[in-house]
């Protein structure tokens, strides 16, 4: 369905040492990076798409979060969401909401909510019963 995902930071380096370590709790891989630009992508493990894109604005102007919008990364397990919220914290990121069960999603919905430290919403779910 989707190609990529986009997200505007503001301090390059910042984001890319948050995602990084976001990412490889999981199973998240680099795909690309460019220095130059600055911007890295990343993809499953198993390759293809969707990328995941982090970059300064390319238009020059000042990042900014829009309101109502969220990313959602797919855990293959409960364990995962809680290492994920707990990696994203200690990287800087704020919470939006602790793991847990969410069953006005599904029964089975796990997920976790936090800002990367330039306020972007995210979201790691695992939609498996325990």
């Amino acid at each position: 369905m989707f190609s990529h995902v986009f997200v505007g930071v503001t301090d390059f380096e910042r984001a890319l040492r948050f995602y990084d370590r976001l990412f490889s709790v999981l199973d998240i891989k680099r795909r690309f990076y460019d220095a130059d630009v600055p911007w890295v992508g990343w993809c499953p493990a198993a390759g293809g798409r969707p990328y995941f894109v982090i970059s300064k604005p390319f238009n020059g102007q000042p990042h900014d979060v829009g309101n109502g919008q969220m990313s959602a990364f797919l855990a293959s397990s409960r364990e995962q969401v809680r290492q994920a919220y707990a990696i994203a914290l200690a990287e800087g990121g704020t919470s939006e909401g602790e793991p847990g069960l969410r069953p006005q999603y599904h029964p089975n919905y796990f997920g976790a909510y936090f800002r990367d430290p330039d306020g972007n919403k995210l979201c790691v779910v695992c939609h498996q019963p325990e």
